[in-house]
């Protein structure tokens, strides 16, 4: 069953990078039908070079919806296949199977069509509208009401965060300012028609998947609508500042590099939106979570601030060890058989947890805190020339690195008996794997950059990518306790986390992106407090 656990955890990742493309897709093609427009003086205004980069954001989307569609699908028939043992010649037949045929071919047939034919003409528009159609066929639903919000939702996704890559390109090669100022009065348009679908569709979930404040608050499916609709209300804030910046274009020539910079960052929580989207899929509707719900004093007791637990159990008194000693004496004694294993990676059996697994995770989870906070500090110190040994502060990342990759998983080698390569079968190993190497990059190109052994541009980038990438991998984190309740008390210190992060690593592209400027002052002091707040968060953390 291992390998069936790491495929659902890759079918999630999959899925959230198809709703990615399939919403570039959708808003790409879009923004040719509303912003750009066919007739020759639209055209004329915004000058071929728009129309160029546009049809390549189309292309590019195509061909990443073609290639996640197709990865899903053979992972879905690869699960099934495994899980069930259902013969290839069954899964051929599959429902999912027939909908990722569907899909793929009309991804297939836009990219086709965008390569060969004339954006401007009223053919090639509308058979791209009716491919784009096809493709959004994502799921069947026997609820009219929730059919019609789920295609507003999608759709005022689509005009509103699938249209940013467009929007970003069309700046960059729209021929003069007023072009630019006028696409971006068009895109505007699209984009608050997209923001009122978005309401609308989310209105009828909150009723329908949350129903209750309690659902809100209490499941981890409103722990997570909550986190998207915070996120949603970052995307407002740096949409609203978009609008009045495309307002002074003409005016201001220095206003289209700024308009343009906000407009990534739009793009960026955009995707962790989407993918936090992806993820809540896999998670149960609160209405259907009464009796496992969190109640406000239990969030009450796990947000009540604490002294930091600083010595840490010995390993042998673990639940998994403790277990493994058991199991090998029993073995011994008999001397028959294959040696049992406590913890088998990817196993359907959960593992054991003891009050001593609880120390040695709040232990963990408290060293980590103290050792982001130190970052966060010594970031902020780094500013001042007088500090100017503070610029060496990624390095922490590297003993923070080495911290998750020694205790994170104590059952996995070198603490535990489970080798490293058959570890990965496990989800949540693999993805604290994956945490680790972010962690490496973060030390290695960011401590280049602040120490000014790499000066190019592209390396400063790294760091921010890598925050803003592991913050949204965050978002797709889960816990296997057997415990409903602790699964989600344990979210709600991860996702604020997740969602500092996105903050901290696109603040970071900021400053890198507009060196001496006021906004890169400012966002100079916000992604050092984001992490000096994930170190507060950690250092509370408990489990009980």
């Amino acid at each position: 069953m291992g390998l069936v656990d790491v495929l659902g955890f890759v079918t999630v990742l999959l899925h959230g990078v198809d709703l990615v493309a399939r919403t570039v897709l959708l808003g790409s093609i879009a923004f040719v039908v509303f912003v750009i427009g066919s007739a020759p003086a639209d055209r004329a205004r915004v000058g071929a070079g728009v129309e160029a980069s546009v049809r390549k954001s189309i292309q590019s989307a195509a061909l990443a919806a073609l290639a996640a569609v197709a990865a899903a699908t053979l992972v879905n028939a690869a699960v099934l296949h495994a899980s069930l043992d259902v013969a290839p010649t069954d899964i051929v037949g599959a429902r999912f199977v027939g909908f990722g045929i569907v899909r793929a071919s009309a991804a297939a047939a836009i990219y086709a069509i965008v390569t060969m034919r004339p954006l401007a003409d009223a053919p090639t528009r509308i058979a791209l509208l009716m491919l784009a159609a096809s493709h959004a066929s994502a799921r069947l639903t026997d609820s009219t009401v929730v059919l019609a919000a789920t295609f507003a939702h999608q759709l005022g996704a689509a005009l509103w965060l699938g249209g940013l890559p467009a929007f970003r390109l069309a700046l960059a090669h729209s021929s003069t300012p007023r072009a630019a100022a006028d696409i971006a009065h068009r895109y505007s348009l699209q984009s608050m028609a997209g923001v009122g679908l978005i309401v609308a569709g989310a209105a009828v979930f909150a009723v329908v998947y949350i129903g209750s404040l309690p659902g809100a608050y209490g499941t981890a499916y409103g722990a997570m609508a909550l986190t998207k609709t915070a996120m949603l209300a970052l995307l407002l804030l740096l949409g609203l500042h978009n609008f009045r910046a495309s307002r002074s274009v003409i005016a201001d020539s220095r206003a289209l590099p700024a308009l343009a910079r906000f407009v990534v960052l739009e793009m960026g929580i955009g995707f962790a939106v989407l993918m936090a989207a992806a993820s809540m899929t896999s998670t149960p509707p609160a209405v259907d979570l009464v009796e496992d719900r969190v109640s406000l004093s239990e969030l009450a007791v796990r947000w009540k601030p604490m002294r930091p637990k600083l010595a840490s159990p010995d390993h042998d008194t673990l639940g998994i060890p403790a277990l493994q000693a058991q199991l090998d004496a029993e073995w011994r004694q008999h001397q028959s058989g294959v040696r049992p294993t406590a913890f088998p990676p990817g196993g359907t059996t959960l593992s054991p947890r003891n009050a001593f697994d609880v120390a040695w995770s709040e232990y963990n989870h408290h060293w980590a805190g103290l050792l982001v906070l130190a970052i966060g500090i010594f970031a902020l110190l780094a500013r001042d020339r007088r500090a100017h040994w503070a610029r060496h502060w990624p390095l922490l990342f590297i003993g923070l690195a080495v911290f998750i990759f020694l205790r994170g998983d104590p059952e996995v080698w070198p603490l535990g008996t489970v080798g490293l390569i058959e570890s990965l079968k496990d989800p949540e190993v693999l993805q604290h794997r994956l945490f680790v190497a972010a962690l490496v990059g973060f030390a290695v190109f960011e401590w280049r950059v602040q120490t000014g052994r790499s000066t190019l541009v592209r390396s400063s980038r790294v760091f921010p990518l890598l925050v803003a990438g592991a913050a949204t991998l965050l978002l797709t984190h889960s816990h296997a306790l057997g415990n409903v309740k602790e699964e989600l008390l344990i979210e709600t210190t991860h996702l604020p986390i997740a969602l500092l992060g996105v903050i901290a690593g696109w603040s970071r592209w900021l400053e890198v992106d507009a060196p001496g400027t006021t906004d890169a002052r400012v966002a100079s002091r916000i992604w050092p407090a984001c992490f000096v707040a994930i170190g507060l968060i950690l250092i509370n953390y408990r489990e009980a």
